[in-house]
């Protein structure tokens, strides 16, 4: 397959993507095959797997090796590289994600463990064929040994791969529910409900971090299922979780109840609202905290919702400086790749200064580390959470 010199510039700088826009000649690839990429000379640059219906056309697999790699037996030896990587870095924690697709060398598998069910996601026409699933389910199996494999599937990305509708199912196995515990909080969870492939993993080293500043009465926004608010009951006199869900909510509540007995926190209040709204009628009020926390959904999933969604970080966390007391704490996400962490920062600087707050970063954060971070990918690279002292 010939690539332009866009693309081959792109791979030498350590990309693994050449868009659809940089392919000179498909050759007739079909649809998830291995193809070698050529420039006009006919110049090795790499081993990529194809999709003839996404703008990423080409995933990079292997640029070291003119003979072809054993597609698919190698995503065996890749998982296995995989589970070794995160033995080293995950602690305090049985549920972690096991491959994050480039970052993992795999490109478009994504694998999370939750003790002992595994959730794998095939999200490019590559790694949704039946011999590199077969593949991924022989390899958790032998890797991980779960009593549960299911598959979790994105609708959404599904159709940009012109791939056939699929349901999320139980693919080896019985029970799609377990609990598992993370920084020695449990939590309920449902394979088959939720959203992303379950639970918000990437946060989790950040739950801690955000519990050892916390204190007195604390307000944790768009709570989800209770990531943070769980975290906070164990260091705080009163904690908050708003969300839209209800369904989110009872879940939560499910969580808090399985913790309540063992921890003896306090008794977490849930509330169901827009957060935009209740922060409003919180700031209205003169409501105060010790510790707010933002973590809302992506504001902006592509470049051209970067304002409107600058927009909308700046008004939560204007309004969550304007309630929070002296001496209080801030932590403030965004999991939009598409906003940089200068943006962020900025954004942060402005609302500050319309609240007429001092801001001092105590720690500027980022994914958990079971979510590597490819220094030549930025597109890794998405979460961004900083814990800030306000006075």
């Amino acid at each position: 397959m010939v690539i332009t010199a866009r693309a081959i510039a792109r791979l030498h700088a350590g990309h693994a993507w050449v868009y659809r826009s940089d392919i000179i000649s498909a050759g007739g690839a079909s649809p998830g095959a291995l193809v070698r990429a050529v420039d006009h000379r006919g110049k090795f640059m790499g081993w990529a797997l194809y999709s003839d219906a996404s703008q990423i056309a080409l995933r990079l697999l292997s640029r070291h090796d003119e003979s072809a790699p054993r597609w698919p037996s190698l995503i065996s030896n890749r998982i296995a590289d995989a589970v070794a990587y995160r033995k080293k870095v995950v602690r305090d924690s049985d549920a972690f994600r096991v491959v994050f697709s480039e970052s993992d060398f795999l490109p478009g598998l994504i694998i999370d463990c939750y003790y002992d069910i595994v959730c794998f996601q095939a999200l490019t026409q590559a790694m949704n064929l039946d011999s590199a699933r077969a593949e991924i389910q022989s390899a958790i199996l032998q890797q991980l040994a779960p009593q549960t494999i299911v598959e979790r599937v994105d609708a959404r990305i599904r159709q940009l791969e012109n791939l056939p509708p699929r349901e999320s199912s139980v693919v080896l196995g019985e029970r799609s529910t377990t609990i598992f515990h993370s920084n020695g909080i449990a939590f309920h969870f449902d394979a088959l409900g939720g959203q992303k492939t379950g639970a918000f993993l990437d946060q989790r080293e950040n739950y801690a971090a955000a519990a050892a500043y916390a204190h007195g009465q604390a307000l944790d926004c768009f709570c989800y299922h209770g990531g943070f608010a769980l975290h906070l009951a164990r260091v705080c006199e009163q904690v908050t979780g708003i969300d839209a869900s209800r369904q989110a909510l009872e879940a939560a509540e499910q969580n808090s109840l399985l913790n309540q007995a063992q921890q003896r926190a306090p008794e977490i209040e849930w509330l169901e609202g827009n957060v935009f709204d209740v922060l409003k009628d919180y700031a209205t009020a003169r409501r105060q905290y010790d510790t707010i926390v933002l973590d809302p959904p992506p504001f902006a999933r592509n470049k051209t919702a970067l304002a409107k969604a600058m927009r909308g970080y700046k008004e939560i966390n204007l309004r969550a400086l304007k309630m929070l007391r002296p001496g209080g704490i801030l932590v403030t996400c965004s999991c939009s790749q598409a906003v940089a962490d200068s943006d962020f920062e900025q954004m942060l600087i402005s609302a500050a200064s319309d609240a007429g707050r001092q801001v001092r970063m105590i720690e500027k954060r980022t994914q958990a580390r079971d979510h590597p971070i490819s220094l030549t990918i930025p597109e890794s690279a998405y979460l961004k959470c900083f814990i800030c002292s306000i006075s």
